[in-house]
């Protein structure tokens, strides 16, 4: 038996798309079960569509010889990660299902952080020689797809101590003359990235550079590998995933959201609730502190819902922009400056026109419903009312805006300015700007 012959065959035949719809409410059995049924081709592919957790989970299931069919029929980067989502103890397990070649590729890209360039690179792509004629690379190249690369429409152009010298297309080396030289064809105004580089600012290298696959350079410009469009469309769900997951006060969950235990689930929202809520807990002296005011004006307390919800909602809008901005790179730290005036402008219209709705709701309700305690004051207490919205709106924004910057500055992950978080922070101060305002305001009339 070669060592890619499955080691298997049935029968009978299912679907790859069967399967996939019902992957999720299978047991492990019946995940192996159903996975041995599909034929060879749509087997492979299957395979390689599912994520290293749920590969994981499979090998479990499988017998040994299946355990190294499948094993040997990923590429090394793909191995690398299925590696990395093992316990330590059965890393040494899977790593000996490889041959020798694929085992040696495998360690140089472990010895990579699972969030570098280096990490998510496959060693395997084409190479050619600058001294080679166009005919001779194509050649070449026919000769190199067989070798099970990650791609094969680009060619990297190597000296002899593998420093990037260069790149030729398909395209390029069809359109020339064959007995032209590769030095001759090849573009040298090279995007590389170095090996250290941080996933995200590699996925950001291929939306402003809309290539299918970037090479990997060491401090010398030796090549190391490629990164290639479909590994880092992964990279750009799990990053913005955990992002979002972060924003919404959470913890960035480890597996789909249906995988994870109810305990799990607990442990990973349980802190930042608890944070949110003894937070929280700051509004009771604020609002104690203004026990007397709230006493003689009751009509105080009715209001406090509408006053700082504006200022949350505000500061939760502006936090959720700032940190797409900052994960996308739209926005750096040097930009504070610019963020902050944007933010001073757009919170003080933003306030401007929800303290206007305040104000009118305040003089209309009265003039419909008229009560006692308000009276004659209806429009001072609209004025009080829309003052405070704008101040509150106006620190919600600046909060919201400037507290992922501050974090990213102190090395903290911007998602952790959580809307939740943001609007914590305003509601306790936005409190105290509230009956601030209305104990200047109303000294003398209503209190």
């Amino acid at each position: 038996m070669s060592e890619l012959e499955q080691p298997a065959v049935f029968d009978a035949r299912l679907s790859a798309a069967d399967l996939r719809d019902a992957w999720r409410l299978l047991d492990i059995a019946e995940r192996a079960e159903g996975f041995r049924l599909l034929d060879p081709t749509a087997g492979e592919e299957f395979f390689s569509e599912l994520s290293t957790s749920d590969q994981l989970t499979l090998f479990s299931a499988l017998s040994p010889a299946e355990q190294r069919f499948w094993m040997r029929a990923l590429a090394p980067d793909d191995c690398a990660d299925l590696l990395q989502e093992a316990p330590q103890e059965k890393r040494a397990e899977l790593l000996a299902l490889l041959d020798e070649t694929a085992r040696r590729e495998v360690r140089t890209l472990l010895a990579y952080a699972e969030d570098d360039a280096g990490g998510l690179m496959s060693t395997r792509y084409a190479r050619v020689r600058p001294d080679m004629s166009v005919d001779e690379a194509i050649l070449y190249l026919r000769k190199q797809a067989t070798a099970r690369l990650e791609t094969i429409y680009y060619g990297y152009v190597l000296d002899q101590e593998q420093r990037l010298l260069g790149v030729v297309s398909l395209r390029q080396l069809f359109q020339a003359k064959g007995h032209a030289l590769v030095r001759d064809v090849m573009h040298t105004d090279l995007v590389q990235v170095p090996e250290e580089m941080d996933q995200e600012a590699v996925g950001r290298m291929f939306a402003q550079h809309d290539l299918v696959a970037l090479p990997v350079t060491d401090a010398t410009g030796r090549m190391k590998g490629i990164v290639t469009v479909d590994d880092i469309v992964d990279v750009v769900q799990e990053e913005a995933t955990e992002d979002i997951q972060k924003i919404g006060g959470s913890e960035a969950l480890d597996a789909p959201y249906l995988e994870v235990s109810p305990l799990q689930m607990v442990k990973k929202r349980a802190g930042w609730l608890a944070i949110l809520f003894l937070g929280e807990m700051f509004t009771a002296p604020v609002v104690q502190s203004f026990e007397h005011e709230m006493k003689r004006a009751s009509v105080l307390t009715f209001l406090m819902p509408l006053i700082i919800s504006g200022g949350g909602n505000a500061g939760s809008q502006a936090s959720t922009l700032v940190i797409r901005a900052m994960a996308l790179g739209e926005a750096r730290l040097a930009d504070w400056a610019r963020v902050l005036r944007r933010e001073l402008l757009a919170g003080s219209l933003l306030g401007l026109i929800l303290g206007l709705f305040g104000m009118l709701r305040i003089i209309a309700m009265e003039s419909i419903f008229p009560t006692e305690e308000v009276g004659k004051h209806a429009v001072l207490l609209g004025a009080v009312i829309g003052a405070s919205v704008v101040g509150v709106v106006l620190w919600g924004t600046i909060t919201g805006a400037m507290l992922p910057m501050i974090l990213r500055r102190f090395g903290y992950d911007p998602a952790s300015a959580s809307a939740p978080l943001v609007a914590t922070l305003v509601d306790i101060t936005g409190l105290f700007i509230y009956f601030s305002l209305a104990t200047t305001l109303l000294a003398g009339t209503l209190l």
